[in-house]
């Protein structure tokens, strides 16, 4: 870890910390292990994470609020990536911490744009991520030393994502820039999502994973109905899909592929919620929804 951290203050601390970068180099994969829990969906497909979303880690010393900010998109034109590109720069403005996440030994021109966002006076830490993935480790040293030349950072972190043991290295280089405060949320907080709102990205994950490049990039799910008692939650959702074509993809030969959907979200769901769940997953076409106000306003799209 190459760092310029200055010496900490005494007192509790407590602040927020952007996740951003390029689609698909690893941040909610990063999120899910800093708070040890899958509250961001992941998948192969890029741009999978839609909204911005806060993971909580809250220890003896600091509360870390993090912000999974979808990767900022060039490719796709439409309202709700127009929303989302919004909600990666205001999340840049309200932050005390910024983690800059790039794959090793890559630094594209959409990574340059993404660190040209970032705002002047707040500290940026960067995140080499996936460096299990290189064939040969000697290239990353040259590969930090470019990055230094390249930013200020205040710290340079070589990461494997999925390592929990190295996510240490990454809450004690974030932890001096954090403000004195006490904490905003119960310690015991991991989020500051609904349950509803996670059913229905754990859906949309499963859809994604499952059915994969079949399956366009403009499709979302919609929870119609969320009820808990004590010994079950009922949830009724419905996935959106932009043409009648993609209905037969999305549930299958006799319906097997939505079965599978639904069933891989309903265990994932009985494990985070620590409940029963009965889970009802419809499918209906509603041609340009991307572009429809009033329906990203209901999946919570500003």
């Amino acid at each position: 870890m190459v760092s310029h951290n200055p010496n900490e203050s005494k007192g509790f601390r407590t602040g927020y910390i952007a996740i951003v970068g390029r689609p698909n180099v690893g941040k909610s994969t990063l999120l899910n292990h800093l708070v040890q829990q899958k509250i961001s969906i992941t998948s192969r497909k890029a741009q999978t994470t839609r909204h911005r979303i806060h993971g909580i880690l809250t220890d003896p010393r600091s509360q870390f609020i993090f912000v999974d900010t979808p990767g900022f998109q060039m490719q796709y034109k439409n309202r709700m990536n127009t929303a989302m590109n919004k909600v990666v720069s205001q999340s840049l403005q309200d932050v005390d911490v910024v983690l800059f996440v790039i794959e090793a030994l890559q630094f594209s021109e959409q990574d340059q744009v993404v660190l040209n966002l970032l705002p002047e006076g707040t500290p940026v830490i960067l995140i080499v991520n996936k460096i299990d993935k290189l064939s040969d480790k000697n290239r990353l040293l040259p590969f930090l030393d470019e990055m230094d030349n390249r930013f200020n950072f205040e710290a340079i972190i070589p990461l494997c994502a999925i390592n929990q043991m190295e996510m240490s290295n990454v809450v004690d280089a974030i932890r001096p820039y954090l403000p004195e405060n006490p904490p905003f949320y119960d310690p015991s907080e991991i989020t500051d999502r609904s349950a509803g709102f996670i059913a229905a990205e754990l859906v949309r994950e499963k859809l994604f994973r499952l059915i994969g490049d079949e399956i366009p990039y403009s499709t979302s799910v919609v929870v119609d109905q969320f009820t808990e008692t004590d010994k079950l939650i009922t949830i009724y959702a419905t996935i959106l899909i932009d043409k009648s074509r993609q209905k037969a993809i999305v549930i299958g030969k006799n319906g097997e592929k939505l079965k599978l959907i639904a069933s891989q979200a309903r265990k994932e769901m009985e494990q985070l919620f620590n409940n029963k769940v009965f889970l009802q997953v419809w499918v209906k076409v509603r041609s340009g929804w991307a572009d429809d106000v009033s329906v990203l306003k209901r999946l919570g799209h500003e």
